[in-house]
């Protein structure tokens, strides 16, 4: 009788969550994959499902409208000058979405590796007066937080506020110990939904994959790298880690606060005022460029459109180094038609993987880009961490957003796009520097691959369906 009853509830269980996939379910591969697990695989088809499949984006993590907590950044006659040009279209997509006007007077330093990343993050930390925003997906113990620690105490004492928030997941090693340092010191520190048995299916797959730092409300930073030791000095298993960044100074950085201030009220349930441009400061160059953030609350899927009307605007080449490439069926068919169409598209990624089914997921897509015509470069230098696109030596974007489900569908991401020319073509030469040093895939030679590697992408390929 109790298993019988027992049985019961779990059928009642399983219809449920099959009525709500049905209902809900955004995509029909995703909606097949998780109808099948939860049919073939007792019980912890339904456990995986609560953990990591219920899409959020209609139950907003935030309650009521952003635009009720702030007033966003109304295009100006400039920005709506800007927004008739070339870019039109993109321009609009990314303020409709995100809420944020291309802006000029920026000044750009793009930032290869850790080292140079980190020695131009803590010299503009140093120069803070006023304001210090920060928030990272990851932020691990070491001798970066120590350095970062000694910095805090440092510019508190000279008056200077600093705000701070670490994704509960991603920096799951921060000790309490050193949480406890920072607020000692005067730090106001959060964590974006921290690991807690009460809400572990509401919240765990919901992450700030966000990396920013704001000082002043007008210098910013924002791209793949992570508070990590291993940016500086590599891991045993993976070698030495390379990643993109970038500078910006000017009303871009600005921008970049008002995203770390949504954080900031999501986390604390504090309104925290972004800083406001601060006119004595003079930048040395004029880019024209446009913030783009995006996360499950959102109405729309913001950063993949974003790429998607990036890939189909391309006129002649669009060069893309990610280490997470598992397009949806609208990311790989806007590849293929450019490819195809005759754009030189071409894909860096990185030969070593951090995680095999991730890795067996990525190349299992290989064989359908080589086959349009799409270069695949395997950098063979440690990995590759890096998430950039460029183009036609007019527009890039560097960020935090991969090119899978996961950034788009189910992370809090941020991304700058690059109205640039000079920018574009540092970007582009620097890819085809990281391209001549790597492996240059074939079709013939990909198709003609093992089957048992064939056998593992495949298995990769159906786990990243249900991500």
């Amino acid at each position: 009788m109790g298993l019988h009853i027992i049985l019961t509830i779990y059928v009642l269980i399983a219809l449920t969550l099959v009525v709500s996939i049905l209902l809900h379910g955004a995509k029909p591969s995703k909606t097949l994959g998780w109808l099948l697990a939860i049919f073939t695989v007792p019980v912890g088809g339904i456990f995986l499902y609560l953990l990591l499949g219920r899409n959020r984006r209609k139950n907003k993590l935030i309650l009521l409208k952003k635009e009720r907590f702030f007033q966003f950044p109304k295009p100006s006659l400039e920005h709506m000058s800007a927004m008739h040009g070339q870019f039109k279209k993109l321009m609009t997509l990314v303020y409709r979405n995100s809420h944020f006007p291309p802006t000029e007077g920026n000044d750009l330093q793009l930032l290869k590796d850790g080292e140079t990343t980190f020695e131009a993050i803590f010299k503009a930390l140093d120069a803070a007066q006023h304001t210090i925003h920060l928030q990272y997906y990851i932020f691990e113990e070491g001798e970066l937080a120590d350095a970062f620690l000694i910095l805090f105490a440092k510019k508190i004492k000279e008056g200077v506020s600093i705000r701070m928030i670490y994704d509960g997941v991603g920096s799951f090693s921060l000790s309490k110990k050193y949480i406890n340092k920072l607020e000692a010191i005067g730090v106001e520190v959060y964590p974006f939904l921290p690991f807690k048995f009460g809400r572990f299916f509401r919240s765990l797959n919901y992450r700030n994959h966000r990396k920013i730092i704001v000082i002043d409300g007008y210098t910013g930073f924002t791209g793949g790298i992570n508070i990590s030791d291993k940016y500086l000095k590599g891991d045993e298993a993976l070698g030495k880690w390379h990643d993109m960044h970038l500078q910006i100074i000017g009303p871009a950085a600005t921008h970049l606060d008002y995203v770390f201030t949504l954080d900031w009220y999501l986390v604390s349930q504090q309104e925290c005022t972004p800083a406001k441009r601060n006119s004595d400061v003079k930048v040395g160059t004029n880019s024209l460029v446009q913030i783009v953030a995006g996360g499950p609350d959102d109405d729309f899927a913001s950063l993949e459109q974003t790429y998607f009307s990036m890939i189909n605007k391309a006129e002649k080449y669009i060069y893309i180094t990610n280490p997470y490439i598992i397009p949806g069926q609208a990311l790989l068919q806007a590849l293929q038609t450019a490819a195809l169409s005759g754009v030189d598209v071409r894909l860096l990624v990185s030969e070593k993987a951090d995680s095999k089914i991730v890795g067996w997921s990525v190349r299992s897509y290989f064989e359908a880009l080589l086959k349009s015509g799409i270069k695949i470069h395997l950098f063979p230098d440690g990995f590759l961490h890096s998430k950039i696109i460029v183009s036609d030596d007019v527009i890039s974007t560097i960020g935090t957003a991969n090119l899978d489900d996961r950034s788009f569908e189910q992370n809090y991401e941020v991304n700058a796009v690059m109205y640039d020319s000079a920018f574009a073509k540092l970007l582009k030469a620097d890819f085809l520097k990281d391209a001549h040093r790597s492996k240059s895939l074939t079709y013939v030679e990909f198709v003609n691959r093992p089957w048992s590697d064939k056998l593992k992408e495949g298995f990769g390929k159906l786990f990243s369906a249900l991500l």
